[in-house]
């Protein structure tokens, strides 16, 4: 009877450094479970620096590791998407390419899934991050739990095992703007967590700034939440109600206070202003439900393949997800 395939998929860009030690983690953790069959999935998101090159060499070395390279940069969620989609095993782990999910976390992984769990969730526990980049992930947290109705733990992670039926179902889920830790959740799978100290980086830099982990929150709140939305709407309707206030107060004025000495250009300038802000500021998040939208409309393909090795192709230059959309 054949071993079960269990899939590891590594999202990578410009990790060349890290590529040899994540493999050599990742091969002495797989000797440990002999009870697997196992394949590294890498896919390379546009790296400059020969992350591709390395994961190639490696793969001619190693039967089990296996690289999907994009055209160019499409993004860390993109790159996870492409990962899931060419995916073969009954389990499948994600996990970041510069160490910082310790691969050796994967066998507590496995036994909770063992036992029936459908998603198991590295959940971190001790940060080698840093201070800012802690503040940081507490302030995405925070917008995330409060703004849309998907519950994420502080600490949660693309570090995750998901059982093949859960694999299958996210990959009916064709949107762009995609935040894989909600789509997850969104699922409504029970989830068991297997906690992890999460490791300084190797090697490289992180590439999640506090810009971009601000464009992921707002990713987040778009797809799983109307809120803004109705908050502008709230905020319309106060806005009236205020001004209506204001003017049955200037009306009185005008009417029964024979002699006012108010300039009035100061408070015009201040109402002006105020509201010329606040009409700015829900055309900015009308704008950017549109804007999805309108990616979703145009029906692009989630990402493009430059490169593949050790996976199937059919030839037409897209991966496994973008195809089935």
């Amino acid at each position: 009877m054949s071993k079960a395939l269990i899939s590891v998929v590594v999202p990578a860009f410009n990790e060349r450094a890290n590529v040899a030690p994540l493999l050599a983690r990742l091969a002495s953790m797989a000797g440990g479970e002999t009870g697997y069959d196992w394949e590294f999935v890498f896919v390379d998101d546009g790296s400059g620096d020969g992350t591709a090159d390395a994961v190639a060499d490696a793969a001619a070395a190693d039967r089990r590791v296996k690289l999907l390279q994009f055209t160019r940069n499409f993004g860390h969620q993109m790159a996870l998407t492409a990962g899931l989609g060419e995916a073969r095993g009954r389990a499948v782990v994600s996990l970041d390419a510069d160490l910082q999910h310790p691969p050796e976390t994967v066998p507590a992984m496995l036994r909770r899934w063992e036992a029936g769990a459908k998603v198991v969730a590295g959940l971190r526990g001790a940060s080698g991050a840093g201070a800012a980049k802690d503040r940081a992930s507490r302030l995405f947290y925070w917008l995330i739990n409060h703004l849309t109705e998907i519950p994420i733990p502080a600490g949660a992670a693309d570090f995750r095992l998901m059982d093949r039926e859960v694999v299958d179902a996210f990959l009916r889920m064709g949107e762009r703007a995609r935040f894989i830790r909600g789509m997850v959740s969104w699922m409504g799978f029970p989830v068991e967590t297997a906690p992890y100290a999460e490791e300084r980086r190797a090697a490289g830099r992180s590439k999640y700034s506090l810009t971009r982990m601000l464009c992921l929150a707002a990713d987040a709140v778009t797809s799983f939440s109307a809120l803004p939305l109705r908050f502008a709407t709230v905020a319309g309707l106060a806005t009236t109600l205020i001004a209506a206030l204001y003017a049955a107060y200037v009306l009185f004025v005008f009417l029964f206070v024979p002699r006012v000495v108010i300039p009035g250009w100061a408070s015009i300038v201040l109402v002006a202003l105020f509201l010329g802000g606040i009409q700015l500021l829900f055309l900015g998040v009308i704008g950017e439900y549109l804007h999805r939208i309108y990616a979703e409309v145009k029906g692009r393909p989630l990402y493009l393949v430059k490169r593949r090795i050790g996976l199937a192709d059919d030839g037409s230059g897209a991966g496994t997800q973008a195809r089935r959309l």
